[in-house]
């Protein structure tokens, strides 16, 4: 009987860290940000997401391999490819959200503590600098594919 009890335990307990898992990679793929002009494949390792730019939508004759880091406040960093640079890291998945991560925006050089949220489907992408009510959302709609430009 007492065998009985501990196997039940054990089975209830692998089931439960099964299911966060399963919900915590929700979040896995490939977002398209909210102005859609790049697209940002999340990733996780050892239990932490991040995300790297893999699509730049090409402007003004530029093809996504011309953009460079320009507005990156470290001089010896400016010359490099956005693409494939990392612009979210560092985020835990807790009870439906993920946190304690940054984002890096490219436009503005700065890098942001943020919080993320799947709701209907879209992603809630909140960057904020201090605490969360003085920040902006950005709301990022899943693709399957990366364009072929």
């Amino acid at each position: 009987m007492r065998s009985m009890k501990i196997w039940l335990m054990f089975t209830l307990i692998l089931s439960s860290s099964v299911s966060v898992a399963s919900e915590a990679s929700k979040v896995e793929g490939l977002w398209l940000s909210e102005e859609k002009d790049g697209i940002i494949k999340i990733e996780n390792e050892d239990d932490t997401f991040f995300g790297h730019l893999v699509w730049i939508k090409p402007k003004d004759g530029k093809t996504a391999s011309e953009f460079l880091d320009i507005e990156n406040p470290e001089k010896d960093l400016q010359d490099r490819k956005l693409l494939g640079i990392k612009l979210l890291e560092g985020f835990e998945y807790d009870d439906g959200s993920w946190s304690g991560g940054t984002i890096y925006d490219p436009k503005s050089g700065k890098t942001y503590s943020a919080k993320m949220k799947l709701e209907d489907g879209k992603l809630n992408l909140r960057g904020y600098v201090g605490i969360s009510l003085f920040g902006r959302t950005s709301i990022w709609s899943s693709v399957k594919d990366i364009p072929k430009d």
